[in-house]
This record gives structure tokens, sequence and C-alpha cells, in this order.
């Protein structure tokens, strides 16, 4: 579903009724977690938080317009789903995730590369999702993109 927001509370405002309490939660709990250095606001129709140009002027190498990603989460048709550039740029993240997951909910992981879908919204599991905002900094994130940027080109 796609919402035409301005901002993250116009974003929430916007979703159906049954989810804004949790959409409001599940961005209580990114901000409180997050990182010093990242920006919250509206990016590819989601709320995003980013590298702000004024820490990292190149901006998005697909769109340098655009300030570097990093996390994003959107209310869809049937899921929640939380986008996190870090588990799909390091394993080591990733396989900590996975392996923390079970942990926390019940319920089989739906993921895919970056992507993480709560189908269920009553069962996100905000501790996990607060641990995993908090596991890399601006300054690792941006090393951790200028590497994988630079493989990518060979």
């Amino acid at each position: 579903m796609q919402y035409k927001a301005n901002s993250p509370e116009d974003y929430i405002n916007q979703a159906p009724e049954e989810r804004r309490a949790i959409l409001n939660k599940l961005r209580l709990v990114i901000n409180k977690n997050l990182p010093e250095g990242f920006e919250e606001g509206m990016q590819y129709g989601m709320i995003g938080y980013f590298v702000p140009h004024s820490i990292y002027p190149n901006g998005y190498h697909c769109n340098p317009i655009e300030p570097l990603p990093f996390m994003s989460f959107a209310s869809q048709k049937n899921s929640i789903n939380l986008y996190h550039m870090g588990i799909y740029a390091n394993p080591d993240l990733y396989k900590w995730f996975v392996n923390e997951y079970p942990k926390h909910s019940k319920l089989k992981l739906d993921m895919g590369k970056s992507c993480i879908r709560f189908k269920k919204i009553e069962t996100i599991p905000f501790e996990l999702i607060g641990e995993l905002s908090s596991k890399m900094t601006v300054k690792d994130w941006i090393a951790l993109y200028e590497t994988n940027l630079k493989q990518s080109k060979k």
C-alpha cells in the first residue's frame, strides 16, 4: 500500500486505524534505539531512517539526491514490513537476527534479503527490533556500504 505522506506522522495517520498504534510503537522503538546520526523521514514511500547528506554527502549510489538509506518500515496490504539494509550487507548481523528471532517469537521468520514481514502484527517482537536498531552506528553503516559498493563494481 502506498500512501502520499509528507511525514512519518502523516504516514501513520493514513494507515488503517487498527494498525496505527502498532506503527507508532514500532517508530518509537526504532527512534529510541537507533544510534545518533541517523535521521528519520519519508523515503521511497515509507518511514525511513537514513544517513543525511550532512554526514554522507555522496548520498545513495542509485540516486545521489537521496540520502543513504539504512532502515525503513511500511504498512502493506497483508503485513507490516521492516527493511534493514545492514542485515542484507552484513552476514554476521543476519545470522545473529535469524538466531535471535525464535527467542522472541513463536512464529516462523518470514524474511527476504533485507525485508522482514510481520503478517500477525500483534506478534511483532519489538524488543528484538529495538536491539537490531542499535547494532550498527552511522560510521559502521557507511564503512560497510562503501566496502560492498566497491566489491560490486569489480
